[in-house]
């Protein structure tokens, strides 16, 4: 008899051993479902705090581009940054804006003096970018994504949003940003010379809606 108590003790006191470790099991899994969660806490990345870059005028550049749109003909020339600054996240930019002094246009390809200035003078005329009441353009960044740029630009006293690429580097507190920007005249109230506008224009004096402007900007902390 004595013997079968013992037996049945000993069964009785296996079982428990073995549903007590079934029971823990659960806690050793949420042991290491805790442990991943604080590593995965310490992998992520913080913020870069973005800082500005301020544009030094003198060494940046805007270029402009313009041509007829039916027969041969371009011109081009520049126009001086009045003022501007980058917005940047350790190399990556991600805001920013500059003004552009429109009283500063300037044409590089006709090397004829009187010419040039008659073309620079129709230039700033209301027939195109009305200098005397709209002396600044400017452009405002509004996102930055992939490479690209959303922005509102501001001529003649008309703001549109544009979207161009933009390639940024930095290095040793130095920034610098390239850029070609398209933009149709029209949309700000340029429409000399516009076909779209003017049905009847003869050939030679219908003018491309599209302009472009090429950016090059030096900034620093």
């Amino acid at each position: 008899m004595k013997l079968k108590y013992l037996a049945i003790g000993l069964i009785s006191a296996t079982l428990l051993y073995s549903c007590g470790s079934k029971e823990a099991a659960p806690a050793d899994t949420a042991t290491a479902d805790t442990a991943e969660e604080m590593t995965e806490a310490t992998e992520e990345t913080p913020d870069v705090e973005a800082e500005t870059f301020v544009v030094n005028v003198e060494e940046s550049t805007v270029g402009w581009y313009g041509k007829k749109a039916i027969v041969t003909g371009e011109h081009n020339g520049n126009v001086a940054l009045k003022s501007g600054e980058l917005s940047i996240a350790g190399d990556q930019l991600v805001g920013g804006s500059f003004v552009i002094d429109m009283t500063t246009i300037t044409n590089e390809d006709i090397t004829e003096e009187e010419d040039n200035a008659k073309l620079v003078g129709h230039l700033m005329s209301a027939d195109f970018f009305d200098v005397e009441l709209n002396p600044e353009a400017s452009l405002v960044i509004k996102s930055v994504e992939g490479g690209n740029v959303t922005a509102d630009a501001t001529i003649k006293g008309e703001t549109k949003e544009v979207t161009f690429p933009v390639t940024v580097t930095v290095e040793e507190g130095v920034a610098t940003a390239q850029a070609e920007i398209s933009l149709n005249r029209t949309e700000f109230g340029v429409q000399y010379g516009s076909k779209s506008f003017f049905a009847d224009l003869v050939d030679d004096y219908v003018i491309d809606d599209n302009i472009k402007l090429t950016v090059s900007l030096t900034a620093s902390k």
